[in-house]
């Protein structure tokens, strides 16, 4: 059983969230931003008044060392670019089916991407099952693991496995079929800052190579915090905000 942190919601920091043109093509919802709106009725003009942007929350009274609970929300901006660059932004969408099985799904927007991970959470760690696009769907097989069971974690550890990728369209039909093999190698734990934030981060090297036309690049480095997730993605995005505040693990 996932031991638990309590934490609390709060406004997610960094830029503001709102529609981009597509400039991102690998993983990585864009919110309006909020309205003046002018009302002119004769002579006597009522002053002008602002609306918020019309969302939904879902309460939860916990997380978890692999934070998954439905409603969390991460912000994220490429490393090195200008601070005042629009975010991607990250969220748990909660339980679904994927494949025929239960999963968790995660998806992130932003500047014109839409990606949706599906995967496991359990006592063996974390598993991913597969990955939709507009218009494509990749199904591993079995599960890569991408992260170990928690009280693995160590400098040093190491793992690797294999899984049959298929590659398909929206209607089904497949597309391509082939192999992935990954590798991960946890390389130190050390402190960073982001504009997130100050974390105690692992330091992981991913390796990742297919017989698909290569769907991921071959070497990643990602950070991860328990309670937090990920302080700098395998696509080089950093946290630069997020919807909940842990008692311990970042600030």
């Amino acid at each position: 059983m996932n031991r638990m942190k309590r934490f609390t919601l709060k406004a997610m920091r960094g830029p503001s969230l709102s529609a981009l043109p597509p400039a991102f093509r690998r993983p990585l919802s864009a919110l309006p931003a909020a309205l003046l709106v002018p009302a002119l009725l004769g002579a006597c003009a009522p002053a002008a008044t602002t609306t918020g942007t019309v969302q939904a929350s879902t309460p939860v009274s916990g997380v978890s060392f692999y934070p998954q609970q439905s409603g969390l929300a991460w912000s994220y901006q490429l490393e090195g670019e200008d601070a005042a660059a629009p975010v991607y932004t990250l969220r748990s969408l909660g339980p679904t089916v994927f494949a025929g099985q239960r999963v968790l799904s995660f998806q992130l927007t932003g500047r014109g991407a839409d990606q949706t991970w599906f995967r496991t959470v359990g006592a063996d760690g974390v598993r991913l099952l597969g990955i939709r696009k507009p218009g494509v769907n990749v199904r591993l097989d079995p599960p890569w693991q991408e992260y170990p069971a928690e009280g693995a974690w160590r400098v040093g550890l190491a793992w690797q496995g294999q899984s049959e990728i298929t590659v398909s369209g929206d209607d089904g039909s497949v597309q391509k079929r082939g192999q992935l093999n990954y590798s991960y190698v946890v390389q130190e734990r050390r402190t960073v800052q982001t504009p997130g934030g100050r974390f105690d981060v692992w330091v992981v090297t991913r390796q990742i190579s297919d017989t698909v036309g290569g769907l991921f690049p071959a070497t990643q480095q990602l950070w991860f915090t328990p309670f937090v997730g990920e302080v700098r993605s395998p696509e080089g995005l950093l946290l630069t905000g997020r919807n909940f505040t842990t008692r311990s693990g970042g600030q």
